[in-house]
């Protein structure tokens, strides 16, 4: 499980986070290095949200992983960034399954030549694909989103390009998360459930 940590490091409930989680989502900010003083515990901090290619040297400075890699450029300067540190980059793909303009991702149609030439980064290990489907108060609506996501991973498996082990599926947010792990999520992403609504 994944704890989104967007909210106020100040709060008692954040103990709770360094006490129970493994993972923590955070977007790239000026609060992220506060917010990862504060948790002592041996957790991996995962990054979600679009990464600028500008950012890519602060992102990797503070996150384990990143979990929006959707294009190439962007790939290519992970790798320019993990051959200077000596250390190969973890990555999800970003998928946006409906195609909505509001949010960040690759066009599903597209992943799997990004795949292919991230294959071919020698600093680059795609361990996975995540996405945020469009918000449906009917659960049954949003599994089909899932589905297709758990399908892809299939797919792509079945390619076998190198450097990309698509173990983790990365999908569910605390209103839909229960059909998201029926469906094959790996890992969830739980905020709201934990620490109220945003302020």
């Amino acid at each position: 499980m994944i704890y989104r940590v967007g909210y106020d490091i100040q709060k008692p409930s954040m103990v709770d986070v360094a006490a129970n989680c493994r993972k923590v989502l955070e977007r790239i900010s000026q609060e992220a290095k506060a917010k990862r003083d504060l948790i002592q515990a041996p957790v991996q901090w995962h990054m979600i949200g679009h990464l600028q290619r500008n950012k890519v040297r602060v992102a990797l400075n503070l996150f384990d992983l990143i979990e929006s890699l959707d294009s190439v450029e962007l790939a290519r300067e992970l790798d320019k960034e993990g051959k200077r540190r000596g250390k190969a980059v973890r990555a999800f793909v970003e998928v946006n399954l409906a195609g909505e303009e509001s949010k960040s991702g690759i066009a599903r149609e597209k992943v799997a030549a990004l795949l292919q030439e991230a294959g071919a980064l020698s600093h680059v290990r795609v361990e996975g694909l995540m996405a945020v489907p469009p918000f449906r108060e009917d659960l049954e609506k949003v599994r089909p989103y899932f589905r297709s996501l758990r399908e892809m991973q299939a797919d792509l498996m079945a390619l076998k390009i190198p450097n990309v082990d698509l173990k983790e599926l990365s999908m569910g947010m605390t209103h839909d998360y229960p059909v998201a792990v029926e469906e094959g999520a790996t890992l969830v992403r739980i905020g709201t459930a934990i620490f109220g609504p945003r302020e």
